[in-house]
């Protein structure tokens, strides 16, 4: 018999009062629609028309974007500045804090900055140790953990203060997330380490990819019997797979990623394996959407972003409704009525 864990109230959801400081991706959850997000890669650069491009991949098919921090401990654009970016216009984002990088004294004053700058969701991760990024040779911080971390964000939230005990003169509005894994061993550990994210201040969770539809159903079945799945938002990772080949890199070097042997099998004997992978995709959606107690899906497409709308649509997961998008808008003009320089194109067309 499973044993029943004990939350703190403290850890239920809280009532979203006031609709002007709850982000659209809190309101679609509690609204009970199923909401969709997907991973939005920073680019390798400094030209901010980089991060718009790739956010119109995903506009109007999904309810949040993740801006990633230095996944796999590779260095990109901050996620700070890319969600900061995206909020100017209007996008809605999910800002991914790592604590490799930076102690609880940046930590806390990024939280706020982010904030200030119209960015809602946090998810909140320990992080990729720096040995497996393109910069081994960092030192690494891991100050905080991510339970921990998130304990510090919803003090600064709920208790109007630092870590420190230090009151705030106005506290950051954000709906939190965190990560789970149910695929990697021990197996019947994750829904207590969920349970411990869920105390520490986790609204919502996203997973791992899910290839393994009875594992993620057993991890399913548990967290329900220890009484956590009326106290988070549970949107598991799902995503299309490139080829057979690229799957079996996948098992064997991202750990915690199970793709089962009927998958590769099926991969192997297409005629088009990308089709294939996407087909797999959207299956595994469908499914995991029957599931009591999934309120979602995160969707990772490493290098088939354009993909993602495809998805989205024959999954057909979002019926009738229509994510937000921005509206087209003219090219700025100056004072004389002539177009503007490149430079003064990008500030005139971000600043509201």
């Amino acid at each position: 018999m499973t044993s029943r864990l004990t939350i703190p109230n403290s850890s239920q959801l809280p009532p979203a009062e006031d609709a002007g400081n709850v982000g659209r991706l809190e309101r679609v959850l509690r609204s009970g629609q199923f909401a969709v997000t997907a991973e939005l890669a920073p680019p390798d650069s400094a030209d901010p028309q980089e991060v718009h491009a790739r956010a119109q991949l995903f506009a109007g098919h999904v309810d949040a974007m993740n801006a990633t921090d230095g996944s796999g401990a590779n260095c990109h654009m901050s996620s700070v500045a890319m969600c900061a970016l995206l909020a100017r216009e209007g996008h809605e984002t999910v800002m991914q804090i790592s604590c490799r990088d930076r102690n609880r004294i940046a930590i806390q004053g990024d939280v706020l900055g982010a904030a200030a700058l119209g960015i809602r969701n946090l998810l909140c991760l320990t992080g990729d140790g720096v040995q497996v990024g393109d910069h081994p040779e960092a030192k690494p911080v891991f100050d905080l953990d991510s339970l921990s971390l998130l304990d510090i964000v919803a003090g600064l939230r709920d208790k109007h203060a630092f870590a420190s005990g230090r009151t705030l003169t106005s506290a950051p509005q954000v709906f939190l997330g965190a990560a789970a894994n149910p695929f990697a061993p021990p197996f019947a550990f994750r829904p207590h380490r969920l349970a411990k994210k869920i105390a520490a201040g986790a609204q919502f969770i996203q997973t791992q990819y899910c290839f393994d539809l009875p594992r993620f159903q057993d991890f399913m079945h548990r967290a329900r019997d220890l009484g956590l799945l009326e106290k988070c938002f549970i949107l598991p990772g799902v995503g299309p797979l490139a080829s057979a080949r690229t799957a079996e890199w996948i098992r064997r070097h991202v750990p915690g990623v199970h793709i089962p042997d009927d998958v590769l099998k099926r991969l192997k004997g297409a005629r088009d394996q990308k089709a294939e992978g996407r087909d797999i995709c959207i299956e595994m959606i469908q499914q995991l959407r029957e599931i009591e107690g999934v309120s979602g899906v995160h969707i990772m497409a490493h290098r088939q972003e354009a993909f993602v709308p495809e998805i989205i649509q024959r999954a057909g997961i979002l019926g009738a409704r229509m994510p937000w998008t921005p509206e087209p808008r003219p090219p700025p003009f100056s004072v004389n009525r002539q177009p503007v320089s490149d430079s003064v194109t990008f500030q005139e067309a971000t600043t509201e």
